[in-house]
């Protein structure tokens, strides 16, 4: 995953797939990813390769492939976010391999997933993937789909990124050495392509937070905004590391003053 960037400037998601099974070898190389995914939470993720043939999975806005990864973690304090940021890094390698992911967690025979991957009481799957090489031309709905959620476009860096505190928007150029890593966390993918992320630059320190929007909790999803959090924490830390930075995690809460629909989540301090 040398060339971190780009993988995150082209990675889209992918819904039509060509239909080709996926070589041993990079059924292989994923599965050796698997059991090395990490997260700055050490909690532990589990991940399982699912036949949708043998074991009765649907997807209706899936065509082209019958390779799902399922993933499953214990229902634990920043589970979601743990399992965004683990997940991001499989999907980040999936794509350096040439093989399309997209999050799935309404549109699919949920029960059929669940009982696949043998979730326990004390357990969650947010979200699951299909496995594929990419169709050369996307399907009409997935197009439509992504049309609707305006996919491609994202909100201005300063609307999603201050200086100090919420009321002082940060520029790129105030950003100086973190801009690109911002930049990269602004082109995370989230569900329905909200953003909820959040990010407050005091100096060496990278405190990230939740701008939340109704309707993305339930029981069998957990909180999806929370998942999409733990994405934008991988793309930074996924990017600073390769640009030399030194990384501690923390979830110490600065107290920067904020509303109510804006939570705190987690906290990187840099050092060269």
């Amino acid at each position: 995953m040398e060339y971190i960037t780009e993988l995150i400037r082209t990675r889209r998601s992918v819904r039509t797939f060509d239909g080709r099974e996926l070589t041993k070898e990079d059924v292989d190389k994923l599965s050796a990813f698997m059991e090395k995914t990490q997260n700055p939470y050490n909690i532990p993720v589990e991940f399982r390769l699912l036949d949708a043939k043998e074991q009765g999975l649907t997807c209706p806005v899936v065509s082209g492939t019958n390779l799902y990864v399922g993933v499953k973690i214990k229902r634990v304090p920043h589970a979601e976010e743990a399992f965004g940021y683990s997940v991001e890094r499989f999907v980040l390698y999936a794509w350096s391999l040439g093989i399309g992911t997209v999050w799935i967690g309404g549109t699919m025979g949920r029960d059929a997933f669940e009982r696949a991957i043998a979730l326990g009481e004390d357990e969650m799957m947010p979200c699951v993937s299909p496995l594929g090489y990419p169709a050369k031309k996307m399907a009409l709905k997935e197009s439509m789909m992504r049309k609707a959620v305006k996919a491609d476009s994202r909100l201005p860096f300063e609307t999603l990124f201050f200086d100090g505190a919420f009321d002082v928007p940060l520029t790129t150029e105030k950003a100086g050495s973190l801009a690109e890593l911002l930049e990269m966390v602004r082109w995370a993918p989230s569900a329905v392509n909200k953003q909820p992320w959040r990010a407050v630059v005091q100096g060496n320190a990278v405190h990230f937070y939740l701008k939340r929007n109704k309707g993305f909790i339930s029981d069998a999803t957990g909180d999806l905004q929370k998942t999409d959090l733990g994405i934008a924490l991988c793309h930074f830390a996924l990017v600073a590391e390769k640009c030399g930075f030194e990384l501690n995690f923390s979830i110490n809460d600065p107290e920067i003053a904020t509303d109510s629909n804006t939570e705190y989540i987690g906290s990187y301090l840099l050092s060269l």
